[in-house]
């Protein structure tokens, strides 16, 4: 009697690589805003550039022994890619700065809201700079996205904190970090440009530690770095897992659980609870980014129909 042939392996259906890529980018955020927390929490006996040096050399560890793993050490950039790697490292020092800045002064869920509005920035920035083309309708959402951010921060307003100035600053430099990671060159290893981030975070917050104090360092303070640290790691690495499943229109949007965790973790851990002005402020920047995708995805499925017309 003749065996039955073995039937290969079934291939994920769209649906569940839809919802592989949603689970990836959502724990994804979770990693992000829980290293947001984990820093939050110690910024009362360590000071800003302490915490970015040591939590640096942990990251250092951990990314570097993946390139290793991966190859990407060998990698040398040309000039031109060396000075948009530059200009990417001026973005991811003021970012963090700034944004640790306002982290430690203001509510973990009102920092990260402000944070969110970065895809509106980046799009803006895109078209101003890069020459991409962007109609009405995402020039209307970035406004209005804007606007929300305007709420959140509220200023001249009661309740208005200075250091929402701080995130807001942060936006500006992240969106020059990531308009200059979009003028790389392809064949840039994307552990290569995180390494050599963290390296220069991690030696420009080393070079500023003797202008400020010195608090003593415990052991419970490295455990909570390196334990940020390694949150670090999970956010970039189930952020690129997100991105080669599913279609980047449905799995994109889901960066915004990070607000859902943000609140949580600033309730349980910190006791905050958003107000009426910034859950509304919030809703308008997620409204608006979820609509950018959704219109990006749009013109770029008319491009793939134009240019499958085409002779």
């Amino acid at each position: 009697m003749a065996a039955e042939p073995q039937n290969p392996a079934a291939e994920p259906t769209p649906a569940e690589e839809n919802f592989r890529g949603a689970l990836f980018m959502s724990l994804s955020m979770f990693g992000f805003v829980t290293n947001d927390a984990t820093t939050k929490w110690i910024s009362d006996d360590l000071t800003l550039f302490q915490i970015v040096f040591l939590r640096g050399l942990f990251t250092i560890l951990l990314i570097g022994g993946f390139a290793y793993w991966r190859g990407a050490l060998s990698y040398r950039p040309d000039r031109r890619d060396a000075r948009i790697l530059a200009l990417r490292l001026f973005g991811e020092v003021g970012g963090t700065f700034c944004f640790l800045s306002a982290l430690f002064n203001m509510p973990l869920a009102n920092a990260s809201a402000i944070l969110q509005s970065m895809p509106l920035a980046v799009t803006l920035g895109a078209a101003l700079f890069l020459g991409e083309r962007v109609g009405w309708r995402r020039y209307s959402a970035i406004f209005i996205g804007f606007l929300g951010v305007m709420i959140i921060v509220r200023p001249g307003m009661e309740g208005f904190n200075v250091y929402a100035l701080w995130a807001v600053a942060a936006v500006v430099f992240v969106t020059i970090r990531d308009l200059s990671t979009r003028c790389l060159s392809r064949g840039v290893p994307s552990l290569f440009v995180t390494l050599t981030t963290a390296i220069g975070v991690t030696v420009l917050s080393g070079i500023c530690l003797p202008f400020g104090e010195w608090k003593p360092v415990e052991s419970d303070h490295f455990l909570f770095l390196g334990g940020a640290a390694c949150l670090v790691f999970v956010g970039y690495l189930f952020g690129i897992m997100a991105m080669r499943h599913g279609e980047i229109a449905f799995v994109a949007p889901f960066r915004y659980t990070i607000l859902v965790w943000a609140i949580g973790l600033g309730f349980l851990v910190f006791g905050d609870i958003p107000d009426l002005w910034t859950i509304v402020g919030s809703s308008i920047v997620i409204g608006m980014g979820i609509y950018t995708f959704y219109r990006e995805r749009v013109r770029a499925s008319r491009l793939s129909a134009l240019a499958a017309r085409r002779p």
